[in-house]
């Protein structure tokens, strides 16, 4: 069993405002973020990394580049994003915190649904 405590994770504060505690492992990383009222992260996109974000409070502006048009939608409390290497920032146009957690990782190509649907062992 590995516990990471907050004190522990690698803490960054952007330029941008928003707060960073990264956990960092070998083969992903989470990071939580809180990105304060009325601020917007710096357009960025990954070659080999792949990035999903889960929204745990308020909403977030997502505006991301697909096909050369400029694309955007509004992502709040429980959606879930995957970035696929579109070129991309977010932009918290409300009054309050938001904060969200990203997951990155680079895959195999692999598809290991079965193994993520059946590896569980009862213990008694």
């Amino acid at each position: 069993m590995t516990i990471v405590s907050k004190q522990q994770a690698l803490n960054v504060t952007k330029s941008s405002g928003t707060k960073v505690w990264y956990y960092l492992f070998n083969e992903y990383e989470i990071h939580y973020n809180e990105q304060p009222a009325k601020t917007k992260q710096d357009w960025h996109h990954h070659e080999k990394i792949s990035e999903t974000i889960y929204i745990v409070d308020n909403e977030l502006t997502l505006e991301w580049k697909e096909n050369n048009q400029l694309k955007s939608k509004i992502i709040r409390k429980g959606d879930l994003v995957e970035t696929q290497k579109n070129p991309h920032c977010f932009s918290n146009d409300t009054s309050k915190t938001t904060k969200f957690i990203v997951l990155k990782q680079v895959f195999s190509g692999q598809n290991k649904k079965g193994l993520f649907k059946t590896d569980k062992v009862a213990d008694e």
